[in-house]
């Protein structure tokens, strides 16, 4: 056994030390949390409160590995951030909103996938709460492995349903609330990677395709600034902040406006001093956004804690309620604090223990992302809900933020295949000219604005030569196809998405079937 051998078992051996840890602190939390749940003194089932704590822990830890992923992947690929200060600060403001924001009722079944009126007896309730809430963490825990960011919420719905549907059968089923699942599928990437591409090419078009780039940003940037402001306002008032500050659309989008106008006066001279500090390149205009970038961050983590929290304690909260007052069904439970405790510590937690593998597929395993495309992202996640909202569109807020950067990916496909073929033009339009003005003509279009770029090139072609024939070009076309979207990475998540609601259905019809074998 030579020395490269012994440093391949040290590195294995360090791993499995680090996974013995992670398996260690995961233990603790999950065994106290049992443990306080079966100490309570009014539950008629301690034990069964027990597991079902167990399992809403479980859950929630898997909910942190897995969907914050989507709120500080593309800071941290973009370099806005690092690694570390992501975690602490997204598991910070996710058991933040989660405890201030998350509420002290929730609902049990989660958007209304069954008729919880179909389920009369208490029992029969309890054994599906459980189910779906174990299968719902199972098909996360699975997702988080493989590196797909899924829908928690969908992932829950499935457990619900398919313990649902195994409880009383198909009837019990709302098919109009499964066709606007299936319905977000499309509409929430599509929307999310809309928006996205309308942001970039509007920073394109307004600060990166100018001659003066330092000047333009000057203008724009505070602008964009002030409009994410507006956006992330009326986002947190909205979403974030409903449960505990309930308010109209009308006085939610003036306090919003104001924000985003002070909002400017306060970002205006830091972005004017900055500019002058930077050079007249692209790269130097993203330092622009990092500040922001990490503010977003922040927020759309608090947002996600004071909303997805219910996720993992609904269907727990629910089984408390019965156990605890003997009530039927509800469609609504109330949440102690140990339970809303339980939540936002272990989103936290799964965040800072097994978060880093969904940051980075997020961040670095779709496309490349620097920090304005990064900022593009994070606009589309707040508008697109908000638009969404209004209109009444079922979306996902895990599907809007990948559908973002898979339209800022496909987008730099599109512009970087037009430059190579417009560069093709111009080398073949000077074919057999001289190699010194080909190289001034391709740097004075390198230079030139986008207008004038178009001039140029209409230019050449209106000098009705055969540039390229059909053969040539297919070949061209081909040659310039720079995937710039890992396809593997999209057919695995979108592959992902899809299954998403039949798998978390079939694996909880599966545990509500073990349960019932088992006499419980």
């Amino acid at each position: 056994m030579d020395i490269r051998d012994y440093k391949k078992l040290d590195k294995a051996s360090q791993s499995i030390q680090k996974d013995s840890v992670r398996v260690g602190i995961v233990m603790l939390f999950v065994i106290f949390t049992g443990l306080y749940a079966f100490g309570l003194s009014n539950i008629s089932n301690p034990t069964m409160l027990a597991f079902a704590a167990i399992i809403g822990g479980y859950m929630a830890m898997n909910i942190g590995a897995n969907d914050v992923a989507n709120n500080v992947g593309p800071a941290v690929g973009s370099k806005a951030m690092t690694l570390l200060s992501a975690i602490l600060i997204a598991g910070i403001c996710e058991a933040m909103g989660a405890i201030i924001a998350g509420g002290d009722v929730v609902d049990t079944i989660k958007s209304g996938i069954i008729n919880k009126d179909a389920i009369a007896d208490s029992h029969i309730f309890l054994l599906l709460m459980f189910s779906a809430l174990l299968s719902g963490a199972l098909w996360l825990n699975l997702a988080t492995f493989v590196g797909a960011p899924v829908s928690t919420t969908h992932s829950l719905v499935g457990g619900i349903l398919g313990a649902g549907v195994a409880a009383s059968g198909f009837s019990v089923v709302n098919w109009g609330v499964l066709k606007n699942i299936a319905l977000s599928w499309i509409i929430s990437p599509v929307m999310g990677g809309v928006i996205a591409v309308v942001f970039l090419m509007v920073i394109k078009k307004t600060i990166l395709y100018k001659t003066k780039k330092r000047e333009a940003a000057k203008k724009v940037v505070p602008i964009l600034i002030a409009l994410m402001t507006f956006s992330f306002s009326l986002y947190l008032i909205t979403k974030g902040l409903k449960k505990i500050l309930p308010m109209g659309i009308g006085v939610a989008v003036l306090i919003s406006v104001v924000l985003a106008f002070v909002g400017y006066l306060l970002v205006r001279p830091w972005v004017a001093k900055k500019s002058q500090e930077i050079d007249q390149t692209k790269e130097a205009i993203n330092d622009l956004f990092t500040i922001p970038l990490i503010f977003a961050a922040a927020l759309l983590s608090f947002a996600h804690g004071a909303n997805d929290v219910a996720n993992a304690i609904g269907p727990l909260a629910a089984i408390n309620q019965v156990l605890s007052s003997g009530a039927g069904v509800a469609g609504k439970a109330s949440v102690p604090l140990w339970i809303m405790i339980v939540g936002a510590f272990g989103i936290s937690l799964g965040l800072m223990l097994y978060g880093p593998k969904l940051i980075k597929t997020v961040g670095n395993e779709i496309t490349d992302l620097d920090k304005k495309r990064a900022f593009c992202v994070a606009m589309s996640a707040a508008i697109t809900v908000l638009v969404a909202s209004q209109l009444g569109l079922p979306v996902s807020s895990t599907h809007i933020a990948i559908g973002g950067i898979f339209g800022v990916g496909f987008l730099r496909e599109y512009l970087e295949k037009k430059q190579m073929q417009a560069q093709e033009l111009i080398l073949q339009a000077h074919r057999g000219k001289d190699q010194k003005e080909v190289e001034e003509f391709l740097h004075k279009y390198n230079l030139a604005s986008m207008k004038r770029k178009g001039l140029m090139l209409s230019a050449l072609k209106r000098r009705e030569i055969q540039i390229l024939d059909k053969k040539e070009t297919k070949k061209l076309k081909k040659a310039y196809k720079n995937e710039l979207v890992k396809r593997g990475a999209f057919k695995k998540i979108i592959a992902s998405w899809l299954i998403t609601v039949p798998a978390s259905a079939f694996v909880g019809a599966g545990i509500y079937y073990l349960l019932i074998w088992l006499g419980l």
